[in-house]
């Protein structure tokens, strides 16, 4: 009998197997974690090279909703001294005359935060390593998936196998899981690629983010908080036609300042590049399905959209917020933890709200990429609109600070 239990003990076998231990991934495992659900998250990545020191402007706007679920799995007191509120964001048509702004007044708090993404990941990776309910396998390459009537298992390179009740896809983009599972997605190419980096700036940002938009695609700035030495800082998210981005990233830097100067007409005063330029292809992409036999989607793995909202995160950490509740109910219940039928809730609570956020987001893409003037005129018409409508901009502001629709009881304040 003890030879039984010694075989027990080695399997290990915990409730969820989250494949992807990134922002989204971990976050689920911690969120699971501190409802009492085991997991074994696997992911590639070395984590000494995702928080290694430096200044990349790589970035995450955190919503009000967001930023709740982070309070709810105990993560606040770590982040919040990295954190920038976000107090405004002004909009505007190439810089041209009527902007919109949004600005909540003061007894509402802020749009969201701006958060480097090197400072979510050291903390969610400190409270992942001191949680026994997580079993964290960085470094790990899967050479096999297996999803079964009574379990799933993913056997890594060096030959271990890990055992869980549910596997959870959350290898953004490009997920193996999900191509694995069949699912197919549906999607289009925007032909456009994202450039990002980090600037440092004369004057202060004051807590605004801009989006500026250019007939060529969207150009943002997201405030960050100053950096040791008192120098105010920004993350930069420049989308170019892809035919251009080749071009664009051999400049040398002088030539690429000059650029982005060009195309914040002094909002910030001077300007420099800090850090490398990276780059993102822009796709939109949606699952028809989110849940297969012991399987659920989070996150980019479900949805990729234009980062023009800077809501994919957002998004994922609410699939993260639905599915736990989700789980949590049929524990409760004494479900299975891939019980068909809270699957099946779990899809039909994010379908509908995902396909909305990426519906409105890749419509306002198409709306501001329309060139010439007539266009142009049409949307500073319509933002000056917005802008002399409070319900519309409440509406919009509550869109943002992602407080709409069916909320999970973690996103909740």
């Amino acid at each position: 009998m003890a030879h039984d239990l010694g075989v027990i003990a080695m399997s290990d076998k915990r409730d969820l197997l989250i494949l992807g231990g990134g922002l989204v991934g971990m976050t689920l495992a911690l969120a699971a974690a501190r409802s009492g659900l085991s997991s074994h998250v696997v992911d590639r990545a070395d984590p000494a090279e995702l928080t290694a020191e430096g200044f990349d402007g790589r970035a995450s706007a955190i919503s009000t909703a967001s930023w709740n679920l982070f309070t709810n799995i105990g993560l606040a007191d770590a982040l919040e001294p990295f954190g920038c509120p976000i107090a405004s964001i002004a909009v505007t048509d190439g810089m041209k005359p009527g902007r919109l702004d949004f600005r909540p007044e003061p007894h509402e708090g802020s749009l969201g935060r701006m958060f480097p993404n090197r400072q979510l990941r050291l903390a969610l990776f400190e409270a992942a390593k001191a949680e026994p309910l997580i079993a964290w396998h960085p470094m790990a390459d899967i050479v096999e998936r297996h999803r079964g009537e009574h379990g799933v298992s993913a056997t890594l390179a060096d030959g271990t196998v890990l055992e869980a009740g549910l596997m959870v896809g959350a290898e953004g983009r490009m997920s193996p899981t999900r191509e694995e599972a069949g699912i197919t997605m549906a999607q289009w190419d925007y032909s456009h690629r994202a450039l990002i980096t980090g600037l440092s700036h004369s004057k202060p940002h004051g807590n605004t983010a801009w989006e500026i938009f250019y007939p060529a695609g969207p150009f943002a700035l997201l405030p960050l908080l100053d950096d040791d030495q008192g120098r105010h800082r920004s993350a930069l998210v420049w989308t170019v036609a892809e035919k251009d981005a080749a071009g664009v990233l051999a400049m040398p830097r002088t030539m690429f300042a000059a650029e982005v100067a060009e195309r914040m007409h002094g909002v910030l005063g001077d300007i420099t590049v800090e850090g490398p330029v990276s780059s993102y292809p822009l796709k939109f992409q949606h699952t028809v399905k989110l849940t297969g036999q012991r399987l659920a989607l989070v996150g980019d793995a479900a949805h990729g959209m234009h980062p023009i909202a800077g809501q994919g995160l957002n998004l994922g950490l609410r699939d993260v917020g639905s599915l736990v509740e989700v789980l949590v109910e049929g524990a409760r219940l004494g479900l299975d933890v891939a019980d068909p039928q809270m699957l099946k809730r779990y899809e039909d609570w994010r379908a509908l709200d995902s396909l909305m956020v990426m519906g409105a987001t890749d419509s306002l893409t198409r709306l501001f990429g329309i060139p010439g003037r007539l266009p142009s005129a049409i949307r500073r018409f319509g933002m000056g609109l917005v802008q002399r409508t409070p319900p519309l901009k409440r509406w919009f502001m509550d869109e943002a600070r992602g407080v709409t629709g069916d909320l999970p009881e973690l996103l909740k304040g």
